[in-house]
């Protein structure tokens, strides 16, 4: 079996990650930063296409040479139709929708759109993997009290994938048979139940389901926001920023920056430990909740994400929910990881790529 070189890129509201694989072997790692003034040029996030697949490949080419040459572009996924979890092949379906933005305008959709953009320019496929719209809800789950609000998956689906691998490599399962409870803790928080191999469970982690984060509000009484947003009546674009981007600890606290709250907790600030010790009490009711998707049987509770390498956090959550099952710490993301590996599942014939819509 032959090897394959892998360009994967994905793109964050003010940087975009670039690496090239060997297979599944890292050969480089670089990260973009775009600073908010330049980003502020484009009216929307679909404007920055040009921009940043050209700083994209002016990288590739100082790295790799002018005659780069790969077999796939993977790229991280954008706010599109639900769909199974998989590697899915970028057409002109999918562009259609990630630049009309179908889902929500955020800057993930820049991936596909991107990917696609250098893989026709070399003759080679173009996939997403595993994009955060990723729906595998139970009807269970799916069914709330009224019909005309059934819940969404919308989480971080990428890297929570990439933490069950390695969660069952560790328990010397694998991961289609490991039930697991896993949090992915950054400026969202998601929190699923993993069954079979598939999400059964999981919050919204955009819309504002689940726990509080640093930037986002979680769950929070409808009436009291339907209270609130009659009578203040704020643009739509102000209420949701109160949900997601303004919410949580930037709300409360002023900074989305757990380092600083740290900081401000052992010079004796109480409100800071006070909103810091909530949020880790309700990402750890979210993984009762989720252990009862589970009906108990769980068989490891995951904590990843970049606030997973707070030691102070974890055990928070830690030593609340112990008791359901083994608390596993994996900090941070593998997401870079995890687009090489579904690329290189199809490029093998392990899998065959997905179509979009599915």
């Amino acid at each position: 079996m032959g090897r394959f070189r892998i360009l994967t890129i994905n793109p964050g509201s003010t940087s975009t990650r670039v690496a090239v694989f060997d297979d599944d072997h890292p050969l480089w790692k670089e990260t973009l930063s775009h600073p908010a003034e330049e980003l502020a040029k484009f009216p929307l996030i679909c404007d920055q296409e040009e921009f940043r697949a050209g700083v994209v490949a002016d990288l590739v080419g100082s790295r790799e040479g002018a005659s780069a040459r790969f077999d796939a572009v993977s790229a991280r996924g954008g706010l599109l139709r639900p769909m199974p979890g998989g590697t899915y092949l970028v057409n002109e379906a999918m562009l259609a929708d990630l630049k009309a933005g179908i889902g929500g305008h955020h800057a993930c959709n820049l991936g596909g759109i991107i990917a696609r953009r250098i893989a026709a320019s070399m003759g080679i496929p173009a996939f997403v993997v595993d994009p955060p719209v990723v729906d595998e809800l139970s009807d269970l789950a799916r069914t709330t009290g009224h019909p005309a609000f059934p819940r969404r998956s919308v989480f971080h689906a990428l890297n929570q994938k990439a933490a069950l691998r390695e969660a069952a490599r560790r328990l010397g399962l694998r991961p289609d048979e490991t039930k697991a409870v896993i949090a992915h803790l950054g400026g969202g928080i998601s929190v699923a139940a993993w069954e079979a191999g598939r999400a059964v469970d999981v919050n919204n982690a955009l819309d504002g389901e689940g726990p509080f984060s640093p930037e986002r509000s979680g769950t929070i009484a409808a009436a009291d926001l339907a209270k609130f947003c009659l009578a203040e009546n704020p643009p739509i674009e102000k209420a949701m920023s109160m949900i997601r981007g303004r919410g949580g600890m930037v709300a409360h606290l002023g900074t989305n920056d757990a380092r600083e709250v740290e900081r401000r907790i052992a010079n004796g600030d109480r409100k800071a430990e006070l909103v810091y010790k909530a949020m880790a009490y309700r990402v750890a009711q979210e993984i009762g909740a989720r252990s009862v998707a589970l009906s108990g049987k769980v068989d490891a509770i995951v904590l990843t994400g970049g606030l997973a390498h707070s030691a102070m956090f974890t055990g928070l959550i830690g030593n609340r929910v112990s008791f359901i099952a083994p608390v596993m710490v994996i900090p941070g993301e593998r997401e870079m990881e995890a687009l090489a590996a579904g690329a290189l599942a199809v490029l093998r014939g392990e899998e065959t790529a997905k179509s979009y819509p599915p």
